[in-house]
């Protein structure tokens, strides 16, 4: 007799297509989709009660970890006064707190916040805003965008167009706009023959070599700071966004950095250009904005900017850029109290010696000899797995070897969803050592049965 629990995965078979998911790998599977039901701080805890570590924060959204009272109060109260007003010729409180807040957070030269839903949706805002500015100080001529091999920006249209992975953005080419692509900085394969922690930043020779060829036709370059996500949580040094800063004045380029997955105490710091001692002329965040609440998402930028598109109306500057739940109440409520917990419990000052012990939890990864690299900033790890060590020979991707990782610490408590044969670990940034430490004996424990003793 099927359960309630049974009736239910049977319904969402039926009825819910998953995203990044081929929906035929339950078809005759040992496994379906895990049937949540409510969280516990870094903890979701499923149907039958099995409790898992959030170790990915539900796709890099959660900070504070899962079902905040702090939060919740503020949701219900800010619905009980206005749940959603449009924000053309209208405002409301919090919303413009909100955007003192970033604005105060970033810090000088950053002025002017724009509202959008998501990741994507930012990125967007921020290319259109990028090729406008240029048009309307007569640099039409500005029009192409330069974005990193194996980059992620999203999953619409504009984001895919400065995306640089072929499995999210090939199929779609014929409707994407031609975009400038320059190597990535991969330091464990890298594509100049240097060794990890021991170069000169080679690899931007590419990137000065395309300036110099064309810097009057480019309107901006868009970077992921410091770290690749969707690649495999590649992460290069800080000095190469200070100097790719230095490039982008010499040549008159725009610098876009999307903070989306990084910002809000990611890296150890609010916003990962902080680590370069730098300042884009545009950034995105979304994601951690709201602690995984609710989407909502801002491009932030400076009066250079803004100023290019205040004139008056009959000239045509205004930005016709906008979305029905542009900077919703609900959502920039619980943002800012988002902002005011991270501040009064000072998470990001505490964040110093979390790091340094995930840092050191991640050493024991070595003794495992599938084990090709691993990688950390602040509360991000990586470990990417090789079929060789001495080759860095992968795993094939028919293998699924990431995924199989994922299955086994599932059985173990954690929730580890792999990108190809990374497993990556971005948990809520409230997860104690003591935590930080269990999760890592899982995946430890999860690798080496896969690699080791097979699965």
């Amino acid at each position: 007799m099927s359960t309630e629990k049974d009736i239910l995965i049977q319904k969402d078979l039926k009825y819910v297509w998953h995203p990044d998911t081929q929906m035929k790998q339950y078809e005759g599977a040992n496994y379906k989709p895990t049937l949540i039901e409510r969280g516990d701080g870094i903890y979701v805890i499923d149907s039958d009660g099995n409790r898992y570590i959030d170790a990915v924060s539900s796709w890099w959204v959660n900070t504070l970890g899962h079902s905040v009272p702090r939060l919740n109060k503020v949701l219900l109260e800010q619905a009980n006064k206005i749940e959603h007003v449009l924000l053309a010729d209208f405002t409301h409180r919090p919303a413009i707190e909100l955007a003192e807040r970033l604005v105060q957070l970033a810090g000088k030269p950053f002025s002017k916040v724009f509202y959008s839903d998501d990741g994507s949706t930012a990125v967007e805002v921020a290319i259109k805003m990028a090729y406008q500015y240029w048009y309307q100080k007569g640099q039409s001529q500005k029009k192409y965008f330069v974005s990193m091999t194996d980059s992620y920006h999203g999953d619409t249209l504009g984001s895919v167009s400065v995306g640089g992975i072929d499995i999210y953005k090939k199929i779609f080419n014929p409707l994407v706009f031609e975009t400038l692509k320059v190597p990535a900085p991969y330091c464990y394969r890298c594509s100049k023959g240097c060794k990890k922690g021991n170069c000169n930043i080679e690899c931007l020779k590419d990137v000065v070599k395309l300036f110099k060829e064309h810097h009057n036709e480019i309107a901006a370059i868009i970077v992921e700071p410091l770290v690749q996500g969707a690649a495999g949580m590649r992460m290069y040094p800080a000095e190469y966004l200070t100097r790719l800063r230095v490039l982008c004045d010499e040549y008159n380029i725009l610098l876009i950095d999307d903070e989306v997955a990084m910002a809000f105490g990611r890296t150890g710091k609010y916003f990962a250009f902080e680590h370069a001692k730098i300042k884009p002329d545009i950034f995105c965040v979304a994601k951690g904005i709201t602690a995984g609440y609710i989407p909502l998402a801002a491009t932030i930028t400076t009066d250079k900017i803004y100023n290019a598109f205040y004139d008056d109306f009959s000239k045509l500057k205004t930005f016709y850029h906008g979305h029905s739940f542009t900077g919703n109440p609900i959502a920039c409520a619980v943002a800012v109290e988002t902002l005011k917990i991270m501040e009064e419990a000072k998470i990001i000052d505490n964040l110093m010696f979390k790091s340094e012990a995930f840092k050191q939890s991640l050493q024991k990864f070595k003794q495992l000899k599938h084990v090709g690299d691993i990688r950390h900033i602040g509360m991000i790890g990586a470990v990417e797995l090789v079929k060789d060590r001495t080759t860095k020979e992968p795993y094939k991707f028919t293998e699924r070897i990431g995924h199989r990782v994922f299955l086994q610490a599932m059985k173990m408590g954690a929730i580890l969803r792999p990108i190809g044969n990374v497993i990556y670990f971005m948990p809520p940034l409230i997860i104690s050592e003591d935590e930080l430490e269990r999760l890592t004996v899982i995946a430890y424990k999860a690798i080496k049965k896969v690699t080791e003793n097979g699965f």
